[in-house]
């Protein structure tokens, strides 16, 4: 117990230290994706409070951060759009459809963790997990290119002039910063992200130059700028919202798919912090405490969100590793927003866009590039699609997608190895030992390997190498014994799994005479047992 502390103290500063990091990096990240989502910034703020406290108590992943994200904000504008043309002009009734969505986009989350459905993030292969990556470090960069734009006249148009110099300046000074700190010795543990930060907030500030700021962007996005209260229970979505099935029809659909982006985003992030930290984290904690959230946020007048790449990767290159990271995240935003808001607004834009890059040159997988030609081809066609997937479409799609992918390319290739070895015993039965996955795929080829017309009188098909793996197979062993059998000819199975056996003999009892149980080959125990 007193190690289980220590430990734990140990790394205190770090955890507080990064937790600051991050809470300044959530700010603009909120009220942009708030802004993407058609809502007010306080919606994604206050999102991104109650989602990053709740995950980082109750989530399964300690050290992953969680608040409003771009890939749900896209799905929402849609869904806020249609919901305010139900209502009358003022009215803001797509404001409370979204909050009604995202309770149901939190109880479908919660079902998910129920029904201990996020094991199922395992079967997400690795090309998939690192064309996810490079994707979301694209779209992650992409967002960051719309920091580069003013308003002028009214109107929202790219840099240009010292402006721009002024902007590109810091981004890189901010770069820099965070590049060549931790390579000197003195200052290696210091979190370069904040430090980076602190100096060119001081350069702006003392300096008086006129540089683009948190309060700005906001402003100019159309907010009155950080200042709020405490979040409140939304009891207008109860007056506003009418509890029929007709609304269950319009939200239903943007719950599930928002569920499902938020939970494939959490899940593979969290896959990708244990990677990094080498530790394992708890999928279905994460789908209870995801959900959870959500419906809390639903209700208190949030967006709903789900885990941060980017603010992840912050905290953990900071030496976030603990809860304490993400509670201190969230409480600190909390805090900017109740007392620091004139502080926070005056941070430069840039500075954030800095630390932003950086995590997109940490999140890339850059080994992609060196190994996109040792690896098989179908396995770097998954990577490329579910890159540019992720790009032009969404993480769910892409993902998705890509399992699809790899999922038939390794039917068709398992599908290529079914063998038959034959042999004819000295009483003359033909004997048909197979090898290889015997599946929907490889039932063609299997099928091709016997001549039924021109067999002996017996006829024995051994299974001992084989794997009998669905239904279509035992359909294809119960069709060719009915071949043997309509041509006069005595055939016996042998090897079958006692699954397999039960599966066939329920199907058609009059298999039981066929199927061999006396097994003497000692090969078979060792099989089965390698296969219980």
């Amino acid at each position: 117990m007193t190690e289980f502390v220590r430990k734990r103290v140990a790394n205190a500063k770090n955890d507080i230290l990064s937790g600051l990091t991050v809470a300044l990096a959530l700010v603009p990240e909120a009220v942009a994706f708030a802004f993407v989502a058609g809502v007010d910034p306080l919606v994604g703020l206050y999102a991104a409070f109650m989602i990053g406290l709740i995950t980082s108590i109750f989530g399964g992943r300690p050290g992953m951060i969680s608040g409003a994200t771009g890939a749900l904000a896209v799905v929402m504008v849609s869904l806020v759009a249609e919901g305010n043309a139900m209502g009358t002009e003022g009215e803001q009734l797509g404001l409370y459809y979204l909050f009604a969505t995202v309770i149901l986009m939190g109880v479908i989350q919660m079902l998910a963790g129920v029904f201990k459905l996020g094991k199922f993030v395992r079967l997400i292969p690795h090309p998939v997990m690192m064309g996810f990556v490079n994707g979301l470090a694209i779209v992650i960069f992409l967002s960051q290119l719309g920091m580069f734009k003013e308003y002028v006249g009214g109107e929202k148009v790219w840099m240009q002039g010292s402006n721009l110099f002024l902007m590109l300046g810091f981004v890189l000074l901010t770069m820099g910063i965070m590049w060549g700190l931790p390579k000197i010795k003195a200052t290696a543990k210091l979190p370069e992200a904040l430090i980076a930060i602190l100096v060119v907030s001081a350069i702006v500030i003392l300096g008086k130059l006129d540089a683009a700021t948190v309060g700005s962007f906001i402003r100019d996005g159309g907010g009155e700028g950080l200042k709020g209260g405490l979040p409140q229970f939304q009891f207008d979505i109860f007056n506003k919202v009418p509890m029929t099935w007709e609304t269950l029809w319009f939200i239903g659909p943007y719950a599930i798919i928002l569920a499902a982006i938020g939970l494939i985003e959490s899940l593979m992030t969290l896959n990708l912090i244990d990677e990094l930290t080498e530790t394992r984290g708890n999928s279905n904690r994460e789908c209870l405490a995801q959900g959870g959230a959500n419906i809390v946020t639903g209700l208190f007048g949030g967006m709903g969100g789900c885990a941060m790449i980017g603010q992840s990767i912050i905290n953990i290159k900071g030496g976030g590793r603990t809860r304490l990271s993400g509670i201190v995240a969230a409480v600190t935003l909390l805090m900017f927003i109740l007392f620091a808001s004139g502080l926070i607004e005056q941070v430069p834009i840039a500075a954030l866009v800095g630390v932003m890059f950086m995590v997109v040159i940490g999140t890339f997988a850059w080994s992609s590039f060196r190994i996109l030609n040792k690896i098989p081809l179908t396995d770097a066609i998954v990577l490329i699609s579910v890159s540019l997937l992720t790009v032009f479409f969404d993480l769910a799609v892409a993902v998705i997608a890509g399992v699809i992918m790899s999922a038939l390319a390794f039917a068709w290739e398992n599908a290529k190895k079914i063998r038959a070895r034959k042999h004819i015993k000295e009483d003359g039965t033909k004997v048909y030992e197979i090898w290889g996955p015997l599946f929907f795929g490889s039932i063609q080829a299997f099928n091709a390997k016997f001549d039924v017309a021109n067999d002996p009188e017996n006829v024995e098909i051994d299974f001992i190498e084989s794997r009998v793996s669905d239904h279509s197979a035992l359909e294809a062993i119960f069709n060719l014994v009915g071949k043997y059998e309509e041509a006069g000819k005595k055939v016996r199975v042998k090897h079958l799994s006692e699954e397999c056996q039960a599966l066939m003999i329920k199907a058609s009892p009059r298999l039981a005479s066929v199927i061999e149980h006396d097994i003497d080959d000692p090969r078979y125990h060792v099989m089965a047992k390698a296969k219980q």
